[in-house]
């Protein structure tokens, strides 16, 4: 077995590889940019090397660095990970020229499935079936309008080196086609250098189910049964589960069977994905699935199939790169139970899923066990950035069948706790509990079929909020004058008080947060065995005490409750029953002399880069027209008019770099 490996990427995937090698007696590298310096995986590793500025193109991506770096170390082999080098055939070449090991598929195999025309040719070569769409060489913008109409609408614009969603369309008319052409070939062009798409039949009950294949040096091959990956948002995927639920076995063995085939096909070594869509109009059926494609690499989701086999996917990579043949043959695999992985983001579920940047003010996982796991990358306190994937954590959970695993990721969901940022955890809650969800009435469109129903609603502070943010405030005080007591020459003097000791007053305190319809004005007594409070006319008797992780442990006129408020600055968040609201504590008056922003402001989102201008100052648009088009975390967000009007202002200009919530165009009304 190697001594030691180097491991090309970040976050919660080189803490995965990190965890097995450790337990496998190697020794391991991290390299890291200067933004993760204190990141968790750098911490993990034996040793870690620093590759330089935060941009991509200026780390991760700097393949002969990483190169350099493993030889310098000794590192015997790199292990890529996923996204960034994994699937850069060019990067595996120069590994197999300097005589380090890839630990991945031959540098020929992943030429064969890079581009998703060729690697549909291939596969038709084989005798797996492929969904019906345009595969050829011509990219002429007519010419592929064409071939769309021939197709039938809806269909799907693919960028042919394409994955993880991006360079990715709809488009469900003749109409809408060439502006989505010209989206999706940019978004290609950015993330993977290569502009050319293909075009296929977009199914319109379709569910994405992909098969884990492994294969060695010695000419086996096998596949680790499937999983569900229907559930997505922008073409990217929120929970995974395996099985696949309600999948005949004649199937499975069907499925099973091609992935091999397709493996085989292209001389494949090591772990390989290969991603199948299946028509559901008519159910699951053997020959109801179609080749998508084939990811050449490890599965951000690969967890969920670990738990129903009993296999660690990471130590057979490393065994097979070392040579040796796989664990296990055919036979000797087998299914037990059911598993869900769900993906917690760093993103606004209510505004469109756009990525979210901050810091981790709050990070509590559920109670780990054999059949509750996490896999993260960061800690409480670590701050989630603009420059990577905005993915703060995987739930994985194991149960006997699909009924118990579901409750149990259900409960786990409810006792994460992630607060400073915005997160999709609400959102996950809301899927895991939909009832369709527990029917397994799964298809790729299920998030946008019930998007009213699991998009969370904002929950405005009641009074009971209030008086928790309130009671946190008071023992925080509390704690702070303990502290400055015991540091004291003099620990009975008065001045030693911060709260609301007074000269010839009663003992009370004052104070104010906002609130949707007014300021909250709160009032203090102190009761002695507790606090009097009394929360826009609302009156409670509140007492308890700060817990050793941080969280509240209140009575309410002696109803005992957990809760955990997160204090940043003025914001306060309050979870409590798996919930969480914000308020904001009032300190000094606000004069509100700032200029609000109003329909006619077009902000943006997120961090980002513009890509696009489409309109000048002077111009007429109608609402709904895009305006400017940003790049952030590789993603492309066109940005939309909210009203008719005239464009008085564009402030930006293509290549410049902007920050979140500021005014890009303004909007004047045509009747100005």
């Amino acid at each position: 077995m190697f001594q030691k490996i180097l491991i090309a990427n970040r976050g919660e995937i080189a803490c995965r590889v990190i965890d097995t090698a450790r337990k496998m007696g190697v020794r391991t590298v991290a390299v890291y940019s200067e933004a993760d310096a204190n990141a968790r995986h750098v911490q993990m590793a034996d040793e870690a090397v620093l590759l330089g500025p935060a941009e991509v193109s200026e780390s991760y991506l700097k393949a002969d660095k990483i190169l350099e770096i493993a030889k310098r170390t000794g590192a015997q082999a790199i292990h890529p990970g996923y996204g960034f080098l994994s699937e850069n055939a060019d990067f595996a070449e120069k590994c197999a020229a300097e005589k380090v090991a890839f630990i991945g598929p031959p540098a020929s195999a992943i030429r064969a499935m890079g581009l998703k025309d060729a690697a549909k040719a291939m596969m038709v070569e084989a005798g797996v079936p492929v969904v019906p769409g345009y595969h050829g060489e011509g990219q002429d913008p007519e010419m592929l309008a064409k071939e769309a109409s021939a197709i039938g609408y809806p269909v799907l614009i693919k960028a042919v080196a394409g994955g993880g969603g991006k360079g990715m369309r709809r488009v469900d008319s003749a109409a809408e086609f060439p502006e989505a052409l010209a989206s999706a070939k940019r978004e290609g062009a950015n993330a993977f250098g290569d502009d050319r798409v293909l075009i296929e039949k977009f199914l319109t009950k379709p569910r994405h189910i992909e098969i884990q294949v492994f294969a060695d040096r010695q000419g086996n091959a096998v596949h680790l049964f499937e999983r569900d990956c229907s559930l997505q948002r922008r073409h990217q995927k929120v929970i995974e589960e395996a099985p696949a639920p309600d999948m005949p076995q004649s199937m499975r063995d069907a499925m099973g069977a091609a992935a091999v085939a397709a493996a085989k096909a292209i001389g494949y070594e090591g772990a390989g994905t290969v991603e199948f869509i299946a028509d559901v109009s008519d159910g699951l059926k053997d020959d109801g699935f179609y080749f998508m494609e084939m990811n050449t690499r490890l599965q951000v989701e690969h967890p969920v199939t670990e738990m129903i086999t009993g296999q660690d996917l990471v130590s057979w990579q490393l065994q097979v790169a070392f040579g040796e043949a796989l664990p296990c043959s055919q036979d000797a695999l087998s299914i037990s139970g059911h598993a869900f992985e769900a993906r917690l983001y760093a993103e606004d579920p209510d505004n469109d899923f756009l990525p979210a940047t901050g810091p981790l003010l709050r990070l509590r996982t559920p109670e780990l066990d054999d059949g509750v796991r996490v896999d993260t990358g960061v800690r409480e306190g670590d701050a989630v950035t603009p420059f990577y994937d905005p993915m703060i954590a995987k739930l994985i959970v194991w149960g006997e069948n699909r009924a118990v695993a579901l409750r149990k990721l259900q409960a786990a969901l409810s006792n994460y706790e992630v607060a400073g940022l915005a997160t999709n955890l609400e959102f996950l809650k809301n899927t895991a509990s939909h009832p369709a969800f527990a029917d397994a009435d799964l298809d790729t469109g299920f998030i946008e079929r019930f998007r009213d129903d699991l998009v969370p609603k904002r929950t405005s502070a009641s009074s009971r909020h209030i008086a928790l943010a309130t009671l946190q405030l008071l023992l925080d005080a509390r704690q702070a004058n303990q502290s400055k007591k015991s540091q004291s020459t003099d620990p009975y003097s008065p001045w030693n008080d911060i709260t609301a000791w007074r000269m010839n007053d009663a003992a009370h305190v004052d104070y104010t947060f906002e609130g949707d319809e007014g300021d909250i004005h709160v009032t203090v007594l102190d009761a002695g065995n507790g606090f009097q409070m009394k929360v826009a006319g609302e009156e409670f008797h509140l007492s308890g005490t700060i817990e050793e992780d941080g969280s509240l442990r209140a009575s309410i006129d002696g109803h005992i409750v957990s809760a955990t408020v997160v204090v940043d600055n003025t914001r306060m968040i309050v979870i409590t029953d798996g919930k969480q609201v914000e308020v904001n504590r009032i300190i000094t008056d606000h004069s509100g002399d700032g200029e609000e922003a109003g329909a006619g402001a077009i902000l943006s989102p997120m961090p980002g880069k513009i890509i696009q201008v489409s309109v000048a100052a002077g111009d007429t648009v109608s609402k709904g027209d895009s305006l400017i088009v940003m790049e952030a975390m590789k993603m492309e967000h066109s940005l939309t008019a909210a009203v008719d009007g005239i464009v008085s202002d564009v402030f930006f200009e293509i290549g410049d770099q902007v920050e979140e919530g500021i005014v890009l165009i303004r909007l004047e009304s045509e009747d100005v």
